[in-house]
Order: structure tokens, then C-alpha cells, then sequence
């Protein structure tokens, strides 16, 4: 979608940090598209043409620039700006589903016609669903490219092109030169390490990652997940694959270094953009707690706290085991028990770079084959956990951003031991929705009453409605803020 220059003007003349990957300058007399961050010299006003999207800028006949690498910017949210239903399609795009797929099945995961989802991605984009699902195929094979030493055949395939041949057309038409010659062209950003691979995951500040490290290193499951410092590591699996994931923030660099150790390369994609949306990014805290901040009583908590992101899941159905053992339960009571359930029906994990790391969560298929008998989970819950498994296992409940956050609280509550403030939980951490909301939350509705007496249920959902759409960042918040203040 073509963009107002007058209103990114000051912007792209301060080559603001806080725009990157928000809007993509076109230059008519290059051909070329950048990120405003560019450190070429700012191109004359007249000469330009912005863009919300890098497809879109494709689409208009620019090409990306190989000085300030269009690939590397942080990404625009999915629900920034867009529909119910395009955010949700763009969750899909972003976990493969154009890899093998087509918009008749991508637009059938959603519940609506082809026709339709395309009429929306023009309305909401400016493009097609297949000209972002390339656009973006061909950033990621860029940015192998660039940051690693994998072979061409390799990246093609993780990048999600069918033939080498496509490939080498692919990048002949977009840069002038076919792949190897764009590797020859740059010092690689990476240096070897080990068998894993490393990708630099940029984000626009602020940012505060402690904060996040710190929510998840409470929450972490012995075994399979583990919080050191400034890096996280945890266990994967996709499909039959299982591998190892390690995330670490560089200090004073806007940038995470992801390094991902797994035996086949064509998964890597999808790893990527889970990672992306585990800890959040792609969002614009700037615009975020600009809007929070109307509200007095979060304003005061952003100037405390600036920088909160929402912590999502690597798995949905792992945090919803969680959020149903964890009823009534400590938190650290949770991680126990939640722990013991994972070494006796989750998948031995040998090969291992973090000692620590010694087991694949479950999954469905395992939870309803294995007796959790004799794990001090209580009958009620181990019913409700396997048959959430269940539900899982028929595509009854499904994370993959293809159900709206209302549908799948929805068809939560209809399985026995799950209420709301469960499902609540469950799609905060688990579908990427920042207006997430579990107003029945305990915690909540004693952090958000302050020194008074804690809100009901229906009196924070009532305040509530002044954070819409952002509601799930103000959970974060209040949380945040209220944990600080039980430590004094």
C-alpha cells in the first residue's frame, strides 16, 4: 500500500530506528527499495515512494537494496493496520502455509473464499497473498545468504522455493546475479559455530528483554527449557524433527542472535518466525505506550516499565497444559508438576549443546498414550488435559492463528476444567492476540485496583475497554509492575 511521504517525512530524514520495517522507501531514480534506516544519503522527497510493505514495493517494480539488506528489518506486526482476517492469514504466511499451499487453501483454514482474502490483502496491503508469501520467502533466503555458510541448495529449500532452478531465476531477476555471486559479494556476518546456525534477529527499541527473560526463567520447565543470563535455550520439535533453539541479546545492539541446531534445514524458516513471535519482535512499543499511556493509571507503569512485549509460547498446546495445571497452584508448583509430565511422556532429547536441555515436550498424541497417574496432578486436571489433547489431536483447537481468539476461548470452555480465565491465559500466551484478556486473572485485578480494594471481574473488563486493541500489553504491565512491587 502506498504510503503519505508528508507523513513519514521527519523520519526518513532521522532515519528513525523506530520506523524500521513500518515503511520501505521506493527511490525512482535507483529502482531500488530501502528501509529508512539507510545509511545512504536521504534521497530527495520528489524521488520517492513509501510503502507499508516490502511485497509492496516489490510489486511496484523496486528491487531491495544490498547496502541496508530490506530482509534484516524487524518485520511489521501482522495485526498492524490490517484486518481480523488478514492479521490471521498473515500468521499462516509467516508459519509456512504458502511453502506447499495455495490461497484457495490458506483462504479454507480461514473460513472464507479465495476471492475474498485476496480482495482483502489489496484493501488492507496493497498486494497478494502470493506476492507477500514470495517477498518474504525471498528476504529469508537473502538473509541465509548474508549471515550463514549454508550451501545454495540449502537455503533454497529452507526458504521455501520448490527447484534450484526457480531459485536462480528468482534472484537473477531481483539483483541482477544469481546467489553465489551475492555471497561472494559480502564478508559473511557469522562466523562458524559449532553445527549450529545463527541469524540476527533485529527489533526496534524500546525493548526491555530482561523483563521477558525474567517472566519466562520463572515459568521455564526443568529439562526443556532454561534461562541463563541473557540467553534462552529450549527444545523444539516440528513434525518429526526435534532440535535446539538458543536466543541470546546483545547488549546495546537492538539485535538477537538466534542460533538453531537441527538436523534439516527445511524448517528453518518457520523456526525463525516463531522465534520472532515468541518474544515479540516485530512490535512498535513507541506506538504501543503512546496510546497505553492515555490512561493514567498506565502511564506512570510505562514510564517504569518501558519496553514490555507480550512473552508467547513456543507451543500453544505446552502452555496450555500448563495454564490447566497451574490452577490454584503457585506458579513455582506449576513448573514442578509441569516438569514431571514432561519426562515421563515427552521424547528423550540426546543431542543436546545445553546439558541442561534433556527432553521434547509432549505432544497430544503422547499426553493421550501415557498415564499421568502418580504425578501429584489431580484426577479433575489430568481429565482436562487429556481432553484438551484430544481436542488438539481433531483440529477442534488449533494455535496455528487460524481460529480469532474469541472462537478459540470459545471452544476452550467446552472442555470440562477449562474456564475462562484458563482460556484466557491460554490465548494470551499462545495465539499472538494484543488484545488478549484474562480479566478474571487474580493478579490483575489486584494490580490494576492499586492500594484499594481488587476490581471485580466485570469492573477491569469494563476498564479495560480504553486499552483496546492493545489490552494484552497492559497485562504485561500491570503484571510486571505488581511482581516488582511483592519483592520490596
Amino acid at each position: 500500500m502506498l504510503l503519505n511521504p508528508d507523513d513519514y517525512e521527519q523520519a526518513r530524514q532521522s532515519r528513525d530506528p523506530h520506523f524500521d520495517g513500518r515503511v520501505f522507501v521506493g527511490v525512482v531514480t535507483t529502482g531500488i527499495y530501502c528501509r529508512p534506516i539507510c545509511p545512504v544519503r536521504v534521497p530527495k522527497k520528489e524521488n520517492v515512494r513509501l510503502y507499508s510493505t516490502a511485497a509492496a514495493a516489490a510489486e511496484a517494480g523496486f528491487r531491495p537494496c544490498l547496502r541496508c539488506r530490506p530482509e534484516s528489518s524487524p518485520g511489521t506486526p501482522a495485526w498492524m493496520g490490517s484486518s481480523h482476517t488478514v492479521s490471521r492469514a498473515l500468521q499462516l504466511i509467516a508459519r509456512g502455509a504458502m511453502h506447499d499451499g495455495s490461497v484457495t487453501q490458506l483462504a479454507q483454514q480461514l473460513g472464507i473464499g479465495a476471492r475474498q482474502l485476496s480482495r482483502l490483502f489489496q484493501q488492507h496491503l496493497g498486494v497478494t497473498p502470493i506476492a507477500v508469501a514470495n517477498t518474504q520467502r525471498l528476504h529469508f533466503a537473502k538473509k541465509l545468504i548474508d549471515e550463514t555458510h549454508m550451501p545454495m541448495a540449502e537455503v533454497c529449500y529452507a526458504a521455501g522455493f520448490s527447484s534450484v532452478r526457480r531459485f536462480n531465476a528468482v534472484f537473477q531477476q531481483t539483483y541482477q546475479c544469481p546467489p553465489l555471486a551475492l555471497r561472494k559479494q559480502r564478508a559473511l556476518v557469522q562466523t562458524k559455530h559449532s553445527d549450529g546456525i545463527q541469524i540476527r534477529l533485529n527489533y526496534r527499541p524500546p525493548f526491555n528483554w530482561r523483563a521477558m527473560l525474567e517472566y519466562l526463567a520463572a515459568r521455564s520447565i526443568p529439562g526443556v527449557e532454561k534461562v541463563d543470563g541473557n540467553t534462552y535455550h529450549r527444545t523444539i520439535a516440528l513434525g518429526e524433527e526435534t532440535g535446539e533453539i538458543k536466543v541470546e541479546f546483545l547488549e546495546n545492539t537492538n539485535t538477537a542472535l538466534l542460533t538453531i541446531f537441527c538436523a534439516q534445514t527445511r524448517d528453518l524458516y518457520q523456526i525463525v518466525e516463531r522465534v520472532r513471535v515468541m518474544f515479540d519482535l516485530k512490535a512498535v512499543s513507541t506506538e504501543i505506550e503512546a496510546y497505553l499511556s492515555k490512561d493514567p493509571l498506565l502511564q506512570t507503569l510505562i514510564e517504569q516499565h518501558s519496553g514490555i512485549r507480550v512473552p508467547v509460547a513456543w507451543d500453544g498446546f505446552e502452555v496450555g497444559v500448563r495454564a490447566i495445571v497451574g490452577q490454584q497452584v503457585s506458579v513455582k508448583g506449576a513448573t514442578t508438576l509441569v516438569s514431571r509430565l514432561a519426562q515421563r511422556c515427552g521424547s528423550v532429547y540426546s543431542n543436546k549443546h545445553c546439558s541442561d536441555l534433556q527432553v521434547i515436550f509432549p505432544t497430544p498424541k503422547q499426553i493421550l498414550t501415557s498415564s499421568l497417574d502418580g504425578l501429584g496432578i489431580t484426577t479433575r486436571r489430568v481429565a482436562s488435559i487429556k481432553a484438551m489433547a484430544q481436542a488438539v489431536e481433531n483440529q477442534e483447537l488449533r494455535f496455528d492463528g487460524s481460529m480469532s481468539s474469541d472462537e478459540f476461548v470459545e471452544r476452550s470452555t467446552q472442555i470440562p476444567g477449562i474456564g475462562p480465565w484458563t482460556a484466557q491465559y491460554i490465548a494470551l500466551r499462545a495465539l499472538n492476540d494484543p488484545d488478549a484478556f484474562p480479566h478474571a486473572d487474580l493478579i490483575l485485578l489486584r494490580a490494576a485496583a492499586g492500594k484499594e480494594v481488587p476490581l471485580t471481574p466485570k469492573q477491569l473488563l469494563e476498564i479495560s475497554q480504553r486499552w483496546r486493541p492493545w489490552r494484552a500489553y497492559a497485562v504485561m504491565l500491570l503484571w510486571r509492575d505488581y511482581a516488582l512491587r511483592m519483592k520490596k
